[in-house]
């Protein structure tokens, strides 16, 4: 029986700091407000890039070089790849041979013609023929040109579909690449919405990987709705933004009305587990308050429940306070 009271003297409960014996803690405070925003409708897209090819060759032939892998940036006429150019040579080596030989004869039909002892018509035949073989001649520079496969413009290389002793043909593709320093996102807006949208208007842009919102300049818009989706397809200009690539998902807020709610500054709403709460100032005292929070506009939190206009919510400092201790508000 005497193990009652050992028992219990090892079970004290820590007791509470009366709020009156705790120092007057300074802190700002600001007044709640109710404020308007534009209501806005999520519409998710893909982040692609605004300039984009797929690399081909416009002859056929054997791949001899490829030059590039995946991953590498390039500049503007750099060489990304070359075809066995040997018969494309000899062709050209061939009609560099013919316009000698026609030159040769038009240059002496010239003489005979201007001595009176060549034809009109053969002098003519004799320049036709001048003519047709340095067009075929530069024919086939153009065609060994086309042996040399370089970049249409500033990019990165993203995929490499061919390689070495791979045969090369107009319409295959060899290599992918793009511009990763201008970048748009495109997204399929619901018919319902698609008269919120004019060409030139900015909505903000939320991509995961980015901590603050994009604003999207809206730069194309499809003129006709996708019949069986029933939307239409916008694409908005995205500016160039460290951790932004091209594939990401994001989502673009369309405007569709406005609505009004309680805002307070971000630094005054408190985390604490899954409790939301903020200390207002009444009487002199902090008064702890629990609510609930809706969305974040910028710099503050929209506020559903637990504050009412006008009263003074603490805005620095909060996080030290405790309920019911003496505030010394600064100025």
């Amino acid at each position: 029986m005497a193990a009652g009271p050992f028992w219990a003297g090892c079970h004290k409960t820590a007791e509470k700091v009366p709020s009156a014996l705790l120092p007057a803690a300074p802190v700002r405070v600001q007044a709640v407000e109710r404020k308007t925003r534009a209501a806005t409708e999520d519409v998710v897209g893909t982040v692609r890039p605004k300039l984009s090819a797929a690399i081909e060759a416009k002859i056929s032939g054997r791949i001899e070089q490829m030059l590039v892998v995946s991953g590498q940036s390039v500049k503007a006429g750099d060489l990304l790849a070359t075809l066995d150019a040997h018969e494309v040579q000899a062709r050209l080596d061939q009609a560099t041979a013919a316009l000698q030989q026609a030159e040769s004869d038009f240059k002496r039909a010239t003489d005979l013609h201007d001595q009176k002892i060549l034809s009109q018509s053969e002098f003519d035949s004799a320049q036709s023929k001048y003519r047709m073989a340095a067009a075929v001649e530069a024919e086939a520079k153009t065609m060994l040109d086309y042996t040399q496969i370089a970049a249409p413009f500033d990019g990165v290389i993203t995929r490499k579909l061919a390689d070495v002793g791979d045969l090369a043909a107009p319409g295959k593709t060899l290599l992918q690449m793009e511009n990763p320093n201008a970048l748009r996102l495109e997204a399929d807006v619901p018919e319902a919405l698609i008269d919120n949208v004019r060409l030139g208007d900015k909505f903000p842009v939320r991509v995961a990987t980015i901590p603050n919102e994009i604003q999207g300049a809206v730069a194309e818009m499809s003129p006709a709705a996708d019949p069986n989706s029933r939307t239409f397809l916008v694409k908005l200009n995205l500016p160039n933004t460290p951790g932004l690539r091209s594939g990401q998902f994001g989502r673009v807020a369309v405007p569709v009305g406005e609505v009004t709610a309680i805002r307070v500054p971000a630094t005054a709403v408190i985390q604490r587990g899954q409790m939301e709460l903020v200390f207002v100032a009444a009487n002199g005292h902090a008064e702890l308050r629990l609510i609930k929070t809706g969305r974040r506009v910028g710099d503050e939190m929209e506020v559903v429940s637990g504050l009412n206009p006008g009263e003074q919510v603490v805005t620095e400092g909060a996080a030290e306070l405790t309920d019911g201790q003496p505030l010394t508000v600064k100025p």
